[in-house]
């Protein structure tokens, strides 16, 4: 695990977008938020494929969807809240339902978003996004990651919702790390229990796991950075050499990871899955790090709940 850097996924997706406009034709819109979604990058870069489109998201999606309509492969961006809840009907109806080539950048997901506070924090979005029949769901772990990410986007044949984060992260791969899309990453082998984390809460789910191996316990690390198509063999896997499973995601756990995870098991090799995340309840302004040990995603959060599933045991 490395952690040379530390830089917010949405900077990443930004850097992304500049660097890639020299390899691939493309163009990208933003909803009057370019300075904070990073897009701006790539409008000074290329301002004649950049599009503002205002504070109008829902026609920002419709107009992605124009002109993936005639052969165009579009980013079309904004805030989770925003890209995910404003405007989910027209990218179920307009970008889902035809199969189109917008690539969907929400930045600013999850809890992390602080102090902009409840109506701001969309710890939804995955959990509507995995209900659009072909749309893939990416959320990247780190800057490594994301770069990966948006060109693997950029080349697939379909929608695609990339989740990003606002609050800065360490890398948590290496610079020879190989993204695969549908395919989940073993960070750390253990015989105990295994986390299974996406986003923002793999760093902290790699740093429980550290925290309890000092401890005599044995806990895998998996990174799910893409939640649909989810890898239903890694976590099988899991599920039979480890028994006990804890998924650690920035998200509500009604329909996201968690419940990804809990399907894929109990279909196919019953175990103890206990879900970390935002519980049914909305969100309130903070500080990040704080609001993250509010909700039990931090760390040592992790590491406690582990200990006690294993007390239980």
């Amino acid at each position: 695990m490395s952690e040379t850097i530390k830089k917010a996924t949405r900077q990443s997706y930004g850097e992304a977008l500049a660097e890639l406009s020299e390899k691939y034709d493309f163009a990208v819109l933003d909803a009057d938020l370019a300075a904070a979604t990073k897009t701006g990058i790539f409008k000074k870069k290329c301002p004649e494929r950049f599009i503002d489109c205002g504070i109008a998201e829902a026609n920002m999606m419709g107009v992605a969807a124009g002109l993936a309509a005639v052969g165009e492969t579009v980013f079309a961006s904004s805030f989770a809240m925003f890209a995910a809840g404003r405007a989910f009907e027209i990218v179920r109806n307009s970008i889902g339902y035809p199969h189109l080539n917008v690539k969907i950048g929400a930045t600013h997901a999850g809890i992390s978003v602080g102090e902009d506070g409840a109506t701001h924090q969309c710890n939804e979005d995955i959990a509507l996004m995995r209900t659009i029949p072909g749309m893939t769901i990416i959320n990247p772990a780190d800057d490594i990651e994301t770069k990966a990410a948006v060109e693997a986007a950029i080349n697939l044949d379909g929608p695609v919702y990339l989740r990003l984060g606002r609050l800065a992260v360490p890398n948590v791969n290496s610079g020879d790390y190989k993204f695969e899309l549908g395919k989940g990453v073993q960070l750390k082998e253990g015989k105990d229990v295994t986390i299974i984390a996406t986003g923002l809460a793999v760093n902290e789910a790699f740093n429980a796991a550290e925290t309890l191996e000092k401890e005599g316990v044995s806990a895998r690390v998996i990174n799910i950075h893409t939640i649909k198509p989810l890898d239903t063999e890694i976590i099988l896997k899991a599920a039979r050499e480890t028994h006990r499973i804890v998924t650690v995601e920035e998200h509500s756990v009604i329909g996201g990871l968690g419940a990804a995870v809990a399907d894929t098991v109990c279909a196919g090799c019953p175990c103890h899955v206990t879900m970390i995340g935002i519980p049914d309840v909305y969100g309130y302004s903070g500080k990040a790090e704080q609001l993250l040990k509010e909700f039990g995603i931090s760390s040592e959060n992790i590491a406690q709940r582990v200990r006690g599933i294993l007390r239980e045991d």
